[in-house]
């Protein structure tokens, strides 16, 4: 039986963020990216059979508010280290996608006093030089979500879904925000790589081999900067393993997770 959600939105430091949460167990708290939370996507329906899974949307994203303060990945990192104390997190597997892996390393090489492990899926926040990125912020809307998937037929599942008021309403939302936090430089803290050696926890990194807007061969060049990290590349899977490999991206999860000190 599926995990039943809650919904809710809390307020911290004076901004609402909406919250899901649902299972029970140790506590996962996943970090969404670019696209927003949206529904609950079925491999964090699956963790939440092991796991407590707290799925906030970040301020600017979704139905959270859009607060002044908000000009950089730093603030938010910083916004989330009062979320987790506000709601009193502690030992959190943090597990981020694409922009939520960048906030995952910002938040970690600041204060990893509530975390136990990182997993870490397509993140964007590092440079590497001589590895093309792609520009999603100049890609149109279908070759966005075409350039997501390895497997076109996701895609056109995706694009032949009309989206409500309500929910371009909040794609709009979500492209402005994501533009505001990476637009120059794009997609990563050019001070970011100086500062990962200082996360210590145990670091899983997973990527998409055929992944159009961070490629794979950053996967490698990350795990040098975080000490003990460890990676794995997903074969025939483009940015989203989690979504689209769903069954590798949990085998590869959970053979971690058994492994983490208890």
């Amino acid at each position: 039986m599926a995990a039943t959600f809650t919904h809710e939105v809390i307020t911290v430091g004076g901004c609402k963020v909406t919250l899901k949460r649902g299972g029970n167990g140790p506590t996962l708290l996943y970090l969404h990216g670019a696209g927003g939370a949206g529904m609950v996507d079925p491999f964090l329906q699956d963790l939440a059979s092991e796991y407590s899974v707290l799925i906030p949307e970040h301020p600017g994203f979704g139905g959270s508010d859009e607060p002044g303060w908000l000009d950089n990945m730093h603030d938010m990192a910083y916004f989330y280290l009062d979320f987790l104390e506000a709601i009193n997190v502690r030992g959190a597997h943090v597990v981020g996608a694409s922009l939520g892996g960048w906030l995952a390393m910002e938040i970690a090489i600041r204060d990893a006093s509530r975390m136990c492990a990182l997993t870490l899926m397509g993140p964007s926040g590092i440079h590497v030089q001589g590895l093309k990125k792609g520009d999603l912020f100049m890609w149109s809307p279908e070759d966005r979500i075409r350039n997501l998937f390895h497997d076109q037929a996701i895609a056109e599942r995706l694009l032949a879904m009309k989206p409500t008021p309500e929910m371009q309403d909040a794609l709009l939302k979500n492209a402005y925000t994501t533009a505001r936090l990476g637009w120059e430089p794009r997609l990563y803290d050019p001070h970011l790589h100086k500062w990962l050696h200082r996360i210590k926890l145990p670091t899983q990194i997973i990527w998409g081999e055929q992944d159009r807007i961070l490629p794979a061969g950053y996967a490698p060049e990350l795990a040098k900067m975080i000490p003990g990290s460890r990676f794995h590349v997903i074969p025939q899977c483009g940015h989203l393993p989690q979504s689209e490999k769903p069954q590798e991206f949990l085998h590869l999860f959970r053979e971690f997770a058994a492994g983490l000190p208890r």
